[in-house]
């Protein structure tokens, strides 16, 4: 690591790509498009149309969805659809289990720094308990700012109170790590499990050991 984990005040994370599968990714689309038996390439066009706008909580799921999917008849329902969406959120292995465990040797505020639509943030954080883990949700819908948006990291360091170099942000996105790492933020690209948590391990080992 290249910076002082002893400066360390507040740590971040991404959602989709470090704990879970994205809420709504490309596969996602191909898979949801495969199993109802419409065209992927026209509701993606429309999904690119309306999905920043979904992102940033300006719309529901339902506007979305009358938008993107059933904007002509189909032969499923709205709500077989929005089931289908959210089953596709699954939890990526080892980190999110090893993450709370890691949460409980720490007094160092935890925060979820992410891109999500609302419904899909609100079922994820309920569905695998993400409040084990984070001490607040820096969620694009709620801010309604999404990355790479360098607003959305102003925002979330100054209503913490933390310098950028007093914080620590981990995104499986190497776009929206350099992001980060262009504000002063001590931001890793998150890859590998084990590396992420060798940081982290490091991180209270050093400086936040519970007395």
């Amino acid at each position: 690591m290249d910076f002082d984990v002893s400066k360390i005040k507040v740590v971040y994370f991404d959602i989709g790509g470090v704990l879970l599968t994205n809420g709504w990714g490309h596969k996602s689309r191909e898979k949801a498009a495969e199993h109802f038996g419409f065209d992927y390439d026209e509701m993606n066009v429309l999904h690119n149309f309306i999905y920043n706008v979904f992102e940033i909580g300006s719309i529901t799921i339902d506007e979305y969805l009358d938008i993107a999917v059933f904007h002509c008849p189909r032969d499923f329902t709205k709500q077989d659809f929005k089931d289908f969406m959210y089953a596709q959120s699954v939890e990526l292995p080892k980190m999110l289990p090893w993450l709370k465990e890691w949460k409980t040797r720490t007094d160092l505020p935890v925060f979820a720094l992410s891109n999500e639509s609302r419904e899909l943030n609100d079922y994820r954080i309920k569905k695998f308990k993400l409040h084990e883990l984070f001490d607040g949700f820096f969620s694009s819908c709620y801010l309604g700012i999404r990355k790479p948006d360098p607003r959305i990291f102003k925002e979330a360091m100054q209503i913490v109170q933390a310098e950028p170099s007093e914080t620590l942000y981990f995104d499986d996105r190497e776009l929206l790590a350099k992001t980060a790492g262009k504000l002063g933020m001590n931001a890793i690209h998150h890859q590998k499990v084990e590396t992420s948590q060798k940081i982290l391990e490091e991180l209270i080992s050093k400086s936040h050991r519970h007395e």
